[in-house]
């Protein structure tokens, strides 16, 4: 078996949704314009939607973080926030129409850090996600994001009230001189204090994120911040490896690379963050974690808290807040993107403001063969792999058909597993370590020449 040649390198993106919002245009240049949301979604299957609520604010702005997010919220900015998130709500059910079912398998509330709002905005945000979309938070899998500083007592006992079956917090790593490293202001103590408000709390799934590469960080520094982990049982963790993307803090303030070393230092980083990633990998595996993806670890005794009946491959998403996408069959769209501040806080205001939600504003169209691949990237990403005979169920053909080519490729570099039963087409252990690599190969033409044709801003 050949393993990946160094000509590979492991982290170049990491692919969570296909196309990237990189990809997505504003939709009033299309020839047909801007689509109302009741044409979209009037053809769409409604009765295992995923709800996702974005809130767009942090009390800090990490050194690695490219997210859609704004540092604090001036002059009740999180009430106008609200009360667009509320106009939104209600014209994306009307939208969705009542001719048929619309039922919600899955929310979540995600940011930026949804728990910067306080316990009463909670409230609130609860209810536009139940009284005005009709999501039953309480019967449905709600996961929330949350961070040391705002995962109060009194905001986690409204997430438990409200049906919070998962609370993920970020640490990255519990040596407080790496978090500094990493540009996150944080006291180890107060990461363990927050922990355990989470477990008071008694919602059922706690999920730890980690970040591995960061400058200085060793083997041995690594194993002490996952063994810290582990002393909380975490139904779940992630682990990510660190990117330094453009308009982030740590790209700012970097160094810049002494010319004519660049390829050394970039392969001697790539080395670091893969020895540290199966590092972290066997650990976890040997303390009886079962691996889900490249990131995602679930402790094998775990409940399962994820949503039964949804399938992020094939069902629709209802995004509401300034950064969410939603997802059709035909199309994604969401609102502009942006990473340097001050154009988030121009598109953030632009929503407060806006009246009209009647309309997609920036997206992509899905053709045929852009939904196949996403299909086959988002399943073959996952450790349980993609079943040939779904596929070919959805699709009418054969993913060994469809996209030959990348997948003779990936055979060769030992990235998918040998015959295995059920029909599965799966990543192998070396293939899952390449996932950052492996996915953008499966980008499109069209996709990859938007992507690059976007200007950062």
């Amino acid at each position: 078996m050949t393993i990946a040649t160094p000509a590979v390198r492991p982290y170049q993106s990491y692919v969570y949704a296909y196309p990237h919002k990189t990809a997505y245009r504003p939709l009033g240049e299309h020839p047909s314009g801007r689509p109302l949301l009741s044409e979209l979604w009037a053809p769409e299957r409604k009765d295992a939607l995923s709800l996702y609520v974005h809130i767009p604010f942090c009390e800090v702005r990490c050194g690695f973080c490219n997210l859609f997010t704004r540092i604090g919220a001036p002059e009740e900015l999180t009430t106008r926030y609200l009360d667009a998130l509320d106009r939104q709500a209600t014209a994306v059910r009307d939208a969705l129409g009542d001719e048929g079912p619309v039922r919600f398998a899955a929310a979540a509330f995600g940011g930026g850090t949804p728990t910067f709002l306080t316990a009463s905005e909670l409230e609130r945000l609860c209810d536009i996600a139940e009284k005005r979309m009709g999501a039953d938070l309480r019967s449905v899998p709600l996961s929330v994001e949350t961070s040391p500083s705002t995962a109060t007592a009194d905001r986690l006992a409204v997430l438990a009230e409200r049906g919070a079956t998962r609370v993920s917090i970020g640490v990255q790593s519990f040596v407080d001189d790496e978090a500094r490293a990493a540009v996150r202001p944080q006291r180890r103590a107060d990461v363990e204090a927050a922990l355990g408000r989470i477990r008071d709390a008694r919602i059922p799934v706690l999920n730890i994120d980690l970040i591995y590469g960061i400058d200085g960080q060793t083997e041995d520094t690594w194993r002490a911040s996952l063994d810290a982990a582990l002393a909380w049982r975490p139904e779940e963790l992630y682990l990510y490896p660190l990117y330094v993307r453009p308009l982030t803090g740590l790209d700012r303030i970097g160094a810049a690379t002494p010319p004519g070393t660049e390829a050394a230092a970039d392969a001697a980083w790539d080395e670091q963050r893969l020895r540290l990633y199966r590092a972290g990998r066997d650990h976890l595996l040997a303390e009886g974690y079962e691996q889900v993806s490249m990131r995602m670890f679930r402790r094998a005794d775990a409940p399962h808290e994820g949503p039964d009946d949804y399938a992020c491959q094939t069902d629709g998403m209802i995004g509401l807040g300034c950064g969410a996408r939603s997802y059709t069959s035909s199309l994604h769209y969401s609102f502009g993107y942006a990473v340097e501040m001050r154009e988030i806080r121009g598109i953030i205001d632009g929503f407060t403001t806006t009246e009209d939600f009647s309309r997609a504003e920036v997206g992509r169209y899905v053709d045929g063969d852009e939904a196949r691949r996403r299909h086959l990237l988002q399943s073959l990403l996952q450790a349980d792999g993609l079943e040939r005979a779904e596929y070919r169920a959805r699709f009418g053909t054969n993913p060994y058909d469809d996209f030959s080519a990348e997948l003779d490729r990936f055979a060769a570099r030992g990235w998918l597993a040998g015959p295995v039963g059920n029909g599965l087409l799966r990543l192998s252990p070396e293939g899952l370590a390449h996932s950052d690599a492996l996915g953008p190969e499966l980008f499109s033409p069209a996709v990859r020449a938007a992507m690059a044709a976007y200007e950062v801003k």
